[in-house]
């Protein structure tokens, strides 16, 4: 079966038009999040977390999560800087020494997806360091 472009595009905008016909005018939104209490700030001056807010009959709730603390760095002395400078920001040491032995070309695609997906600020000139801490010290032969 074949489609023509033209018939794409005219099923592309009535899709669109649906989505944007469900989602409702923008005067309606804007009344609704203007009925919603501004958060007062904080002596830090960040804004300060709502207990609730309800919004189109939904309700999100805040909740509060004590994640333990861990000042384990990587082993390894000045080898694990450039590992210990960039991901213990989002990483436990052990949680990324708990997992299996890698060869250097999945460690190599692990690092870059950090990058490339979840945009970790991983400095440019530290990436080669990491991937080689990482296959030398948790890597397969």
């Amino acid at each position: 079966m074949d489609i023509s472009v033209n018939a794409m595009a005219y099923g592309a905008v009535i899709v669109a038009g649906l989505a944007l016909f469900t989602i409702g005018k923008p005067d309606e939104k804007a009344q609704q999040m203007a009925s919603v209490a501004p958060v007062p700030a904080t002596e830090a001056g960040q804004a300060a977390l709502a207990s609730s807010i309800t919004m189109d009959s939904v309700t999100l709730r805040s909740v509060s999560l004590d994640l333990p603390e861990s000042q384990r760095t990587f082993p390894g002395g000045a080898e694990a800087d450039a590992i210990n400078n960039n991901c213990l920001v989002c990483h436990s040491a052990g949680m990324v020494l708990n997992q299996p032995a890698l060869p250097r070309a999945t460690w190599t695609a692990e690092v870059n997806k950090m990058i490339d997906a979840y945009k970790a600020p991983v400095a440019p000139e530290d990436v080669g360091a990491i991937i080689d801490y990482l296959s030398r010290f948790h890597g397969t032969k």
